[in-house]
């Protein structure tokens, strides 16, 4: 991993140790990333995520979302759960081959993805999110890179440490929110602008 996507993931693990929040990063075995790499086009700097800090269990808590990073093992089958649901529904035929999925919202069930269309100069691509159980997928930026998405989970769960554990009301979560928009301005300005966090 380079300097920037290891700071990125030492933030995370330091603030769930903080909050006293379960998480386990393994080693993805090079082989499963090399079939990655040619059945979903992951790349440079994701496959280099895997190899070095595999999210074998990492979810963020905070009161307006929960975001489970996706293991190695488990990213094909997540791109086929976009593609196929298993519960019949037909999925929009707006998907594109482009997005690779890495994480999912276990609270509203939202997808997570890369679009490898658009890498960057350090082999990053930009996070998009996108709401499920529409007609059409229409994408928003999440973050402009995986490692400022990393950045901005770690954040959302440093500032959820100041809300506690209890069930949040519309107005807790419009206080969590308005105190995690500056927060991700600083961190990056494309994805404040794009209003998913806020």
């Amino acid at each position: 991993m380079d300097s920037d996507l290891a700071d990125a993931v030492d933030g995370l693990k330091a603030v769930f140790q903080k909050r006293k929040v379960d998480l386990a990063f393994g080693k993805a075995p090079p082989e499963t990333v090399d079939a990655l790499k040619k059945q979903l086009k992951i790349p440079h700097r994701f496959r280099s995520f895997l190899l070095g800090a595999n999210p074998t269990k990492v979810e963020t808590l905070t009161p307006v979302e929960r975001v489970r990073l996706i293991p190695a093992e488990e990213l094909v089958a997540a791109q086929a759960r976009i593609t196929k649901p298993s519960d019949g529904a037909s999925a929009p035929a707006d998907w594109k081959a482009s997005w690779v999925v890495i994480a999912e919202s276990t609270l509203l069930g939202d997808p997570y993805f890369l679009d490898v269309s658009k890498p960057d100069p350090e082999g990053d691509c930009p996070v998009y999110t996108a709401m499920s159980g529409q007609d059409r997928w229409s994408p928003t930026l999440a973050a402009s890179s995986f490692a400022q998405f990393l950045r901005i989970l770690s954040t959302a769960m440093e500032i959820a440490a100041g809300f506690g554990d209890a069930i949040m009301d519309d107005e807790d979560e419009d206080s969590f929110r308005e105190a995690l928009g500056p927060k991700v301005k600083i961190i990056d300005a494309a994805a404040m602008r794009a209003g998913h966090w806020t």
